[in-house]
Order: C-alpha cells, then sequence, then structure tokens
C-alpha cells in the first residue's frame, strides 16, 4: 500500500494552485503571444516537454570582450579576453544625449531575462519596440533590476549575491532596442525569437495592469518555489529501499505516463558521501538511461545536504530531496539506484506518476553528470559541459567545484553554439554571471530559477555549488548544442569539477557524456593550507583604541596567512590605532610584518611598545591589490604576555584614492 507523502501540505499549497488555474484561462483563450501567455510560462515545466507549437530560438546580447575573435588564439588578448564590460552595439545621438545600445533585435520576440553586476552605473535603461522613437520603458536600470518598482517586483526581480536580475518578459512584434545612457557595465540580455508568422502583442505598461493579478501569483509562486500540489490524476508510488555498499536495486512504471514529481529521503553514515556516490539511472521506453547522475547531483545539491528550492529541484528545511522535472514516457519508465559506496544507503522515495498521453512532439528527459579531477587551470581552456544532436530544449546546469585556494576560480565565459554555430550565440562575461550573480561573491542564495547553495570560504576556498534552471529562457535546438565554459581561474592551480546537465530532447538524440567511473564518484578534497609558522595574525589582535574608522578581520581571495588581515578603514591623516596582542617570551626581537598594498591603501607609522619602529609604511600599489613580501621593521623590545602596536596614519601616496591599513601577520625573531 502506497505509504503517504513526503511533502506535509500547507495552505500555502494552494496558492501554487490558485496560480495554475488563474493562468490557464490565459492559455485556453488561444491568444497571441503577450504579457499574459508569457507569465503563464513562468512556472510551467510541462511545457518544456515538446517542441512546441510557438517554435522559437533563443539567443543572448552580452558585454563579452570584442577581442574575443578566434579559438585558434588561446590567448588572453584574444580568445580568453575579460574586458567584459563597457562593451556595446554602438552609440546613439538621441534627443540631444548619448545612447549606447545594447540590444537591437528583429521580431517577433520577447526578453526574458536581463543580469547586471554594476546597474547603478548604467544610467537609464530605454526600451525601444516595433522602431517606435519613444520608449515604452525609461527608468534607471537599477530601479528596474532591483525589485522594488511595479512592475518590476520581487523577486521575479532581484539582487542576489551581488547579481542583479529582471525575468519579467518583454514581448515585441517587429523589433526591440534596448540602451542605456552611461556606458560602463556588465549586462547579459537573453530573449526569443518567434518564427516569422508569430502573432506577438508588443508589451505595453497597460498590459502590467491588466496582467496585475497573474503578475502578483507569479511573484507569489517564486517566493514559495518548493510548494506544490500533486498534478491531478496522479498517483504516488513509494519506494523505500536500503541499497547494500557495491550493489543495486530497481522498480519500473508502465506508461503512457508521466513521472511528475520525486520525492526522497536518505539515510546513511556518510550522508555527503551517500548523495555522490548512489548513482541515479532512469531509461524509458527500452532506450539507453537518459538519466545517469549521482542522487545528490540529480537533486541540484553537491556535495552533500544543501537546503534551497528552485521551481524544478531543491531541498527541503527537513533535507527533503525533490524534483518536478517532467518525464513523460510511452510504455515503460526504469528506475535504477547503484550504490558505489562500500556502506549501506537507506532510500525512501515517492514517485509521482502521471497519465499522459504520449504525441509526436513529446520529448525525454536527460539529466546527465560528468565529473573531472586535478584539471590545470594553465593554460586556459574551454571546457565542455556538453555537446548533443537531435532536437530538444536545453534547460539548465549545476556546477559543482572544489577549488583548493581563496583565489576566484571563475573568471571564465559561458560559450553555446546552437544548429552549426561556429561563433557562440551566448558569450558572456563569467562563470559567476552565467549563474545569475556577480563579482565572485560568496553569499549562499536560492532563487525559482538560479541558485549558489554552497560556498565554504573563506572566501572561495573549498566546495561551491551553483546552478541556472532555463525555464523562460530554455535553449530550443533543432539539429546539435554544445555548451564550453572556459577555466580561467586567478591563480595556477589544480582545480576538480562536475556538472549536471538538464535538457530534453527527441528519441534518437545523442550526447557525449561518458558513463560515470567508481573512482569519480567521490567527494573531492584539498587541505587547507596553514598559517604561516610562528606567525602573531594581525586579525586576531585585539583593536583596544581606534580614533575613527572601522576596524574588522577581511576575507578574500588574497594569499593572506589563515586567510584572513586585519584591516582598518574610514581614517584620516593624524588618526591612530592601537593593537594589543600577547608575546610567549621576553626578550629584544627583529620584528618583520607582511602587509597588504593597494591603490586605495595609505602611509602609516609603525610604534611597538610606544617607541616608533617604522616611521613611514607605504602601503600604495597602483592598479591591484597585494599581498606584500615580508620587511624587516627593525628589533625591539617585548615583555612577557600584552604588548602594543600603535598604528598612525601619515597620509598617502599622490596616486591613492585613501589611506586605509592591511596586516596580515608579523614575526618575532630572537
Amino acid at each position: 500500500m502506497p505509504k503517504k507523502s513526503l511533502f506535509q501540505y500547507s495552505n500555502s499549497f494552494c496558492l501554487f494552485a490558485f496560480f495554475i488555474m488563474l493562468l490557464s484561462g490565459i492559455a485556453s483563450a488561444a491568444q497571441p503571444v503577450d504579457l499574459g501567455t508569457l507569465l503563464e510560462e513562468m512556472a510551467d515545466l510541462s511545457r518544456l516537454t515538446t517542441l512546441g507549437k510557438q517554435a522559437y530560438t533563443t539567443g543572448q546580447f552580452s558585454s563579452y570582450d570584442r577581442r574575443s575573435t578566434d579559438p585558434s588564439i588561446a590567448t588572453e588578448e584574444n580568445w580568453f579576453a575579460n574586458t567584459d564590460r563597457n562593451q556595446h552595439l554602438r552609440v546613439e545621438e538621441q534627443s540631444g544625449r548619448k545612447e549606447w545600445v545594447l540590444m537591437d533585435a528583429a521580431g517577433p520576440g520577447a526578453i526574458v531575462r536581463f543580469w547586471s553586476a554594476n546597474p547603478t552605473e548604467g544610467g537609464v535603461v530605454r526600451f525601444y519596440l516595433d522602431h517606435a522613437s519613444e520608449p515604452v520603458i525609461e527608468m534607471p536600470l537599477a530601479s528596474l533590476l532591483e525589485g522594488k518598482t511595479k512592475p518590476f517586483i520581487s523577486p521575479i526581480c532581484g539582487e542576489r549575491g551581488k547579481g542583479w536580475n529582471s525575468y519579467l518578459p518583454i514581448p515585441y512584434e517587429k523589433h526591440c532596442k534596448v540602451t542605456i545612457d552611461a556606458s560602463d557595465i556588465y549586462y547579459i540580455i537573453n530573449y526569443r525569437t518567434y518564427v516569422s508568422d508569430t502573432e506577438v502583442k508588443s508589451f505595453t505598461l497597460a498590459d502590467t495592469e491588466k496582467y496585475n493579478k497573474e503578475l502578483r501569483a507569479v511573484s507569489e509562486a517564486f517566493k514559495h518555489p518548493g510548494n506544490f500540489e500533486t498534478a491531478p490524476g496522479a498517483t504516488v508510488k513509494a519506494f523505500d529501499v536500503t541499497v547494500e555498499g557495491a550493489d543495486s536495486e530497481d522498480c519500473s512504471f508502465d506508461g503512457p505516463s508521466a513521472i511528475s514529481g520525486i520525492q526522497c529521503k536518505v539515510t546513511a553514515d556518510d550522508l555527503e558521501q551517500a548523495l555522490r556516490g548512489c548513482l541515479l539511472k532512469i531509461s524509458f521506453d527500452g532506450q539507453a538511461p537518459s538519466v545517469v547522475a549521482p542522487l545528490g547531483d540529480f537533486f541540484g545539491t553537491a556535495p552533500g545536504i544543501n537546503p534551497y528550492q528552485s521551481l524544478p529541484s531543491g531541498v527541503l528545511a527537513d533535507n527533503t530531496l525533490y524534483s518536478r522535472w517532467i518525464m513523460p514516457f510511452k510504455e515503460k519508465a526504469e528506475v535504477e539506484l547503484i550504490n558505489f559506496n562500500r556502506f549501506p544507503v537507506t532510500l525512501s522515495l515517492n514517485f509521482f506518476i502521471t497519465p499522459r498521453a504520449w504525441t509526436d512532439d513529446t520529448l525525454y528527459f536527460h539529466a546527465k553528470w560528468k565529473g573531472v579531477q586535478d584539471i590545470p587551470t594553465r593554460p586556459m581552456q574551454d571546457w565542455n559541459f556538453m555537446s548533443g544532436t537531435g532536437a530538444g530544449r536545453f534547460c539548465g546546469v549545476l556546477l559543482h567545484i572544489t577549488n583548493p585556494v581563496t583565489q576566484w576560480w571563475g573568471e571564465g565565459d559561458e560559450k553555446i553554439y546552437v544548429d552549426g554555430d561556429t561563433f557562440p550565440s551566448f558569450f558572456g562575461t563569467g562563470s559567476e554571471d552565467y549563474f545569475g550573480y556577480a563579482w565572485c561573491d560568496t553569499e549562499v542564495f536560492t532563487h525559482a530559477y538560479h541558485n549558489q547553495i554552497r560556498c565554504d570560504g573563506p572566501a572561495n576556498f573549498g566546495q561551491s555549488c551553483v546552478s541556472r534552471f532555463h525555464i523562460m529562457d530554455d535553449i530550443p535546438f533543432r539539429k546539435d548544442f554544445r555548451f564550453d565554459m572556459e577555466i580561467w581561474h586567478w591563480a595556477d592551480v589544480l582545480i576538480s569539477q562536475s556538472i549536471t546537465a538538464y535538457w530534453y530532447a527527441a528519441a534518437g538524440a545523442t550526447d557525449n557524456f561518458p558513463e560515470p567511473s567508481a573512482d569519480l564518484l567521490t567527494v573531492p578534497v584539498y587541505p587547507v593550507p596553514e598559517a604561516v609558522k610562528g606567525a602573531l595574525e594581525g586579525e586576531k589582535m585585539r583593536a583596544i583604541e581606534v580614533s575613527r574608522g572601522t576596524v574588522d578581520a577581511q576575507s578574500g581571495s588574497w594569499p593572506w596567512s589563515s586567510f584572513l588581515q586585519l584591516w582598518w578603514r574610514g581614517g584620516e591623516p593624524g588618526d591612530h590605532l592601537k593593537l594589543r596582542f600577547p608575546v610567549a617570551e621576553a626578550g629584544n626581537y627583529e620584528v618583520s610584518a607582511v602587509f597588504t598594498k593597494a591603490p586605495d591603501y595609505g602611509i602609516h607609522e609603525l610604534a611597538v611598545n610606544g617607541k616608533v619602529i617604522a616611521p613611514s609604511v607605504d602601503l600604495f600599489n597602483a592598479g591591484e591589490v597585494i599581498v606584500a613580501e615580508p620587511v624587516s621593521l627593525g628589533r625591539a623590545d617585548f615583555t612577557k604576555g600584552l604588548n602594543f602596536i600603535d598604528v598612525k596614519i601619515l597620509g598617502k601616496h599622490p596616486d591613492s584614492t585613501d589611506y586605509m591599513f592591511g596586516l596580515d601577520y608579523i614575526l618575532l625573531t630572537p
């Protein structure tokens, strides 16, 4: 007898049901594409399962470095060029002002995503539709993206992880041009181009009032993307099993039907390794498995259990993993769970099986994993996420990376080729930009469409897990599809990474995913570098006096001992800082120090226990932040127990922009 569903339903689930009913009324009216029909699509995973009645391609405009022209020239001056801001199509004069053109596309079409890392530097954004001389939207770019201004409301729009995204659709009938009047931004715009005879009603602000109820319903659904009710007619099939080490278990379901949801609870001695070492395979209609992924990665979490909620998958607060990808099949679905671990894994699964007719344009669901350990970051390379042939829709990717250093791993751009492209249709501006955040930010966040659910730190050291689901901005392909991501790391090191790609494809489609090997179904681990032996760490010193400004421990991507430094900012010439720290044995010691130097650091005087030992230390460095080489400050007397360093701001280099001070550590040598 099937057991009760693992999900505990609440009143909030009714909200999502109301949303579906509300928007299904729009679909039944058989209207042309407009804001209303596009709002309907925003949480409709079922539409991805067919090639669709309204055919379109998906494209991208971005501020990628235009020096990137030739993949055979694998240099930072060409294919891996990294000046991905302040790049535009052209500059125009409008009403006496300059406007920089970000997008210029023929219709019929629709903008489905707009991202920027620094919209406050973009001035006013304007959307000109259908060759009109006046924009239909004219507002500060930051206001459009921050999620606080109607109709660009949260969480359809908003800032997460320092990345600003809008997913509000902007349909247009004949043409769309987007401009800004301040140029120096990073940006990405994803858009659809429909086949020429598609009837599209262009966006108007009046339509946002007309569909205000539907817009609010989408917003509420996005606030609780893990909440959903069982599809009408669905049967819950429970599968409770303990899979012994080096063993497998299986189950199957008859068609024509669809797996419309999966819930899973996992129990094991080592949960993190269990989720990576237990492989999920799903085959449809006697074909080779189209789902081949470690259990955790399939559900969008790696490594281990990391709570998040997106529309197609997530991990609830009680550690229930869920999938809402729709997986249609004509005759039979076969599920196999293979435990490559040396210990048993207990699984409690619910499969939601929904009756569904099979049609000629129905697509099979795919989710496949690949992983490589110890990848060299030099020379830079395009690392292939996936390649495939046939017809289908690309719908998203999960990336798990293990980084042995604090320096940023993700300068690399996405490069996506569709249907015979010789140059990427999608050329991005950075890995985190593709995943919807920015500035190598370490904030953990979750959203209906994109997530950073793990970033161990400090800075970007250790395990990180990011995902992006292409629900509105899915990428249809008719012949072939290829997705590369540059490996562009700040440091010359070895990294390990794995991806899980999600897509739909017609029968007979092929892909290049290898069968996962047991030795790769593990969680890579790099040792945490030790602090400099004997160092008196700056960030561990106690600030007992500060005349002005803020003193705290700063983490970051620079190679500080223990990944941290003491950072004093906000001071002015004449201000002082007094630090207290212990010394184990009294004596006269040679004092050496490691400071941080940067374009906004000042000139300082240092004294030990009241005696000046460094009359003038200039911490200015042009162009970048560096951790300086150790420098001798001379000898000084120390007492056993508490001692003191006094720092005084003297001024700054003529080219410095501030008076900041940074101390990594000091060393005392008898």
